[in-house]
């Protein structure tokens, strides 16, 4: 077994907005990856338009840095729990993880969530607490990160981990805090001496795993992956071994390595590098590519198992088909199960109606994601509320459950366990900081937590800020009361006029404005009270020849609520639907005459 000194492959795992693209951001500017008159925008590595917009990294990405004659390939990871899956396949790639904590807010939920994930398949971790430029207790941070080590199960060599305290933004690491320093050596050092240099068989057969799967408008897909054993050559025929047990033939079309933001071609790459393969069109995530007539299967590693679920239909609104590009089953099929390949953590099932299909993911955000980008692409459809995944174990019903975080200010705190302890919260513990802010931890189902985050931010008037990962499934809580006020449905197709939404605007909010057409059944506002209420948003004012004093006054209305995509799923019942179309959202009653749904009503409570 050879050892390659000159290569190491590490992974920056932590919790969201800890850092992690920003470190990656000052690696590469001290490393000379841009030239001193370039322009160059924050978060870098956040392509995505989706990404750069939320401020979130939602795809894994590949770069690499050159130091002292050491190539260190860096893997930057999700944040959010929801896009946990791209973690855990990416891990299979690398060596040693960073492991970012922020100094203030110290270990968070989707901390302990990927360094269970990095220490149970044997990774070296560096910790790295990052944002010590902003102040908070750092031996306090230091005691949560070694106690999650130890709650965690590490071993003695994954605990005997080296420390870095950093600031990603100023650009500057050092070993001691008290001890200033200019620039990232610190950090690069650390790695090159503690994650542990590739091993392989230089001379066997080739085998490569892919965790990664690009595409190119040129060259069409491209697998991005680690060489386990042995090397591979430009333009060579090898065997895929694909994830169904079968084997295929195929040749590299062109052979790349990473040299900072770009894919660099080369002609030959050996044990422990990072590579990327063009010319194979049907490579899929999972796959491994051997040596020609010498098949031997890598075991891909296992990913959890998704956690909620959502229904996406052909949309068959009185508006369908007016504003997008893709509108037919065909259309919608082809899509989500071309999202599967790339999308590990993601499921799609057809249903016996042709036009539906069930879609499963890790979260709200996951599915959240997969629909806009949906319509950005020109997809017009619709999708149901998002619903848990229960399970029976030893035949009993069990739902997943969620560790969640709140960081609220103090006087915060009574509104908010109010409201977890109605939807089944099990308070953890409460600990407040020097700041006036109290952090509160819960154990508490998925379902609960659907549609929570609006009420949360009203409550604490918007200081709030909420963090959860999945925790297991334990026995069914029992039925909770989800939503407390009811819809306001549009009585009639036409255009909304300023004088029906004034007089409906005095019981409710509402969530469209004057000269928007509007159709039977479609939610326009959302009530006061439990029931939901048909109003008339179309009325005219009719014209007389009386005048009276007062009577004819200029009519104000309140501005309507804007609500994002998020919310819109989280409000939804179980009998409405979110019309999406690449100009609007919209949202409806699964049915949308009001005759009929009063039948459907009468029918039920029989």
């Amino acid at each position: 077994m050879a050892v390659i000194e000159n290569v190491r492959n590490v992974a920056i795992i932590a919790h969201v907005d800890h850092g992690k693209t920003t470190l990656v951001d000052a690696l590469l500017k001290q490393n000379g990856i841009f030239r001193s008159n370039e322009v160059v925008q924050d978060r870098v590595m956040d392509s995505n338009d989706l990404e750069r917009e939320r401020g979130i990294t939602i795809l894994a990405k590949n770069t690499a840095v050159n130091y002292k004659g050491v190539k260190i390939n860096i893997i930057d990871t999700p944040g959010h729990a929801d896009f946990g899956g791209e973690v855990e396949r990416i891990l299979s790639m690398v060596d040693g993880v960073i492991l970012l904590v922020d100094a203030v807010e110290g270990c968070m939920p989707q901390t302990r969530y990927v360094l269970k994930k990095a220490l149970s398949l044997g990774k070296k971790p560096v910790v790295v607490i990052n944002k010590i430029d902003k102040g908070g207790d750092l031996n306090k941070t230091m005691d949560g990160v070694i106690d999650l080590f130890i709650e965690l199960g590490a071993n003695d060599d994954q605990l005997d981990f080296k420390t870095v305290y950093a600031s990603a933004r100023a650009g500057f690491a050092t070993n001691d805090p008290s001890v200033h320093a200019t620039d990232m050596s610190a950090l690069l050092d650390v790695i090159v001496s503690e994650v542990p240099a590739p091993e392989g068989d230089v001379e066997g057969g080739l085998q490569t795993i892919i965790c990664n799967v690009d595409y190119d408008e040129y060259v069409g897909r491209i697998g991005v992956g680690r060489i386990v054993r042995g090397s591979v050559k430009d333009a060579e025929a090898v065997t895929v071994c694909h994830t169904d047990g079968t084997n295929s033939y195929a040749k590299i079309g062109k052979l790349y390595q990473f040299e900072g933001l770009k894919r660099a071609e080369v002609e030959r790459a050996s044990v422990g590098d990072i590579i990327a393969i063009s010319g194979i069109a049907d490579i899929n995530i999972g796959e491994t590519i051997c040596s020609l007539n010498q098949p031997d299967p890598l075991p891909f590693v296992a990913i959890d198992e998704p956690t909620i679920s959502m229904m996406f239909m052909v949309n068959n609104s009185p508006f369908a088909g007016k504003e997008g590009k893709f509108v037919t089953s065909r259309h919608l099929r082809a899509r989500l199960f071309r999202e599967v390949q790339t999308n590990v953590s993601m499921r799609v099932e057809e249903t016996d109606n042709t036009d539906t299909f069930k879609v499963f993911g890790r979260g709200e955000l996951h599915l959240s994601i997969l629909i806009e980008e949906m319509r950005r692409e020109g997809y017009e459809f619709q999708v149901s509320r998002p619903k848990v995944i229960n399970k029976t174990i030893d035949g009993v019903l069990c739902e997943p459950m969620e560790d969640l975080v709140v960081d609220v200010p103090t006087e915060y705190v009574g509104a908010v366990m109010s409201k977890l302890g109605e939807r089944r919260g099990e308070l953890v513990s409460m600990d407040a900081d020097d700041r006036g802010g109290t952090k509160l931890t819960f154990k508490i189902p998925s379902r609960c937590l659907i549609g929570y985050r609006n009420e949360m931010l009203t409550d604490t008037k918007g200081f709030g800020t909420m963090a959860s990962t999945f925790a297991g499934y334990e026995p069914h809580k029992g039925d909770i009361k989800e939503r407390t006020r009811g819809s306001l449905v549009c009585f009639e197709s036409g255009v909304t006029t300023q004088y029906g939404l004034f007089n409906a605007q005095e019981r409710t909010t509402l969530f469209v404005g004057a000269g928007l057409k509007v159709y039977e059944g479609m939610i326009v506002g959302v009530n006061s009270r439990e029931d939901d209420l048909v109003v008339n948003v179309c009325k005219l004012k009719h014209l007389t020849n009386s005048r009276a004093s007062g009577s004819d006054d200029a009519l104000k209305l309140i501005p309507p609520t804007q609500m994002s995509l998020e919310q819109c799923m989280e409000f939804i019942a179980d009998d409405e639907l979110l019309e999406v179309t690449p100009q609007s959202i919209r949202l409806r009653k699964k049915i949308l005459s009001h005759d009929l749904r009063m039948k459907e009503w009468a029918k039920n409570r029989k």
